[in-house]
């Protein structure tokens, strides 16, 4: 490998007009600052860690792709409020081989957490979704969102400032699809309940899901068409 300057080397490529791509490797919610202390990593995981990692001005950031599961995991402790247990969790980890890259620990599975999402979406400025192991909820009847907690009698549709308390999350229910979506090549040929998944989605995140990912192999990734972008 050759030795540069890599921060002089990114911004002469920005100002040529090239495009650079910058990918994180940690979820944002191990962020040192904005995650769920302690239990963090030793670094900034939001987008804006990429200013200070590669040397780039923050008005050099374009699209923010926000990537996230159709479910919810992590590894290791952790508060994890939509947590499941049972034989769903179980379901979800088996389905969607849910074991850490580099640790090879189970992770912990449960149901996609709203609540969350906005708030790593705020933090990263994320303007566009990409969500992947869709497929993994293929043969479940009832699929569920967490839109909200409940902390004793008050509801939090916002991060709280704690997550050690006893958070009961507030769960939205909607058909699932079961038939497989991982023969499916585009946004036409998936099915309506899982259409009818993605607009929620969208809906409640305020963002665009322009990537949907059906299968591990790269043709079971679909580019949606959104306002003329892909």
């Amino acid at each position: 490998y050759q030795f540069v300057d890599s921060e002089i080397l990114i911004n002469e490529a920005l100002e040529e007009g090239l495009n650079v791509l910058a990918e994180g490797a940690q979820g944002s919610l191990l962020d040192v600052d904005f995650g769920t202390y302690p239990f963090v990593t030793s670094s900034n995981t939001v987008s804006a860690g990429c200013c200070i990692g590669l040397g780039i001005s923050p008005k050099a950031i374009g699209r923010v792709y926000g990537i996230f599961k159709a479910y919810c995991t992590r590894v290791g402790s952790g508060p994890f409020p939509t947590e499941l247990q049972d034989e769903v969790g179980h379901l979800m980890a088996d389905r969607g081989h849910e074991f850490g890259a580099v640790t090879g620990r189970p992770r912990r599975c449960g149901w996609i957490d709203l609540v969350a999402l906005r708030y790593t979406i705020m933090l990263s400025g994320v303007t566009h979704l990409i969500m992947m192991k869709s497929d993994v909820l293929d043969t479940l009847p009832t699929i569920k969102a967490c839109v909200a907690y409940r902390i004793g009698d008050k509801e939090y549709k916002n991060m709280p400032y704690s997550l050690e308390a006893n958070i009961e999350p507030i769960y939205q229910e909607l058909p699932g699809w079961q038939t497989p979506l991982d023969g499916c090549r585009s946004e036409q040929e998936l099915p309506d309940a899982f259409r009818h998944y993605v607009a929620f989605l969208e809906a409640q995140l305020r963002v665009p899901i322009s990537i949907i990912s059906v299968g591990p192999d790269r043709s079971q990734t679909i580019m949606r068409k959104l306002n003329n972008e892909l």
